[in-house]
């Protein structure tokens, strides 16, 4: 009986967060279909004011990110984002999510405001569609790096549960552990430096 009560208080949280827009089947057996960087997408991308993505060098750590390499998005060198270390913030967003497009400016104003002290990192996630990704992230002006998970390989990987829903939130301490993470569409600056605060023990 708690099992399930916990598995419907989850799906009413995905729900939450994304609109009446769904997201296109992915055809996981072939990861081919998707790709995120051909010579049209490095194109679109320097369209942009997106910074390059950084690969890490640290190994996973109990608690932090699993062991799983994505691909930057539009071009540029694949992030393992069990090597992220933070204090950090984790985007998680798609086109077809209509909270998610809403609140890309929000992350971009935290990347302006405090991003020399808590970094921010986009991945576009369950998303077959990255030339519109692009398109978005230059019509926004969204600056900061973005990866790409069209096949979903971050969901259901410990400590991420079944990511049903987007927009989708991680934030990250120095030493690389997950601190909190949630289904959350965040309305406002305020919000998102709360979280910080409070979560991740920043004073912002």
């Amino acid at each position: 009986m708690r099992r399930t009560l916990v598995a419907v208080v989850v799906a009413l949280l995905a729900l939450q967060g994304c609109d009446s827009i769904t997201p296109p089947e992915v055809d996981k057996a072939n990861k081919s279909d998707v790709d995120v960087d051909t010579p049209e997408l490095r194109k679109l991308k320097d369209r942009t004011e997106v910074a390059d993505c950084q690969p890490t060098q640290e190994g996973h750590v109990d608690g932090g990110l699993p062991d799983v390499t994505l691909p930057c998005l539009g071009g540029g060198k694949d992030v393992d984002v069990a090597g992220l270390r933070g204090p950090m913030v984790v985007n998680l967003w798609a086109v077809w999510c209509g909270p998610c497009r809403r609140e890309l400016p929000i992350y971009q104003q935290f990347h302006e405001k405090h991003g020399d002290r808590v970094p921010v990192l986009g991945i576009d996630f369950q998303d077959t569609q990255p030339g519109a990704a692009l398109d978005l992230i230059r019509e926004t002006g969204v600056s900061y790096p973005q990866l790409a998970d069209p096949q979903t390989d971050l969901s259901l990987k410990d400590p991420l549960p079944n990511i049903a829903g987007l927009p989708y939130v991680i934030l990250i301490d120095e030493d690389g552990v997950v601190r909190d993470q949630r289904f959350e569409e965040i309305d406002d600056l305020a919000e998102l430096e709360g979280l910080v605060s409070k979560h991740l023990g920043i004073d912002l």
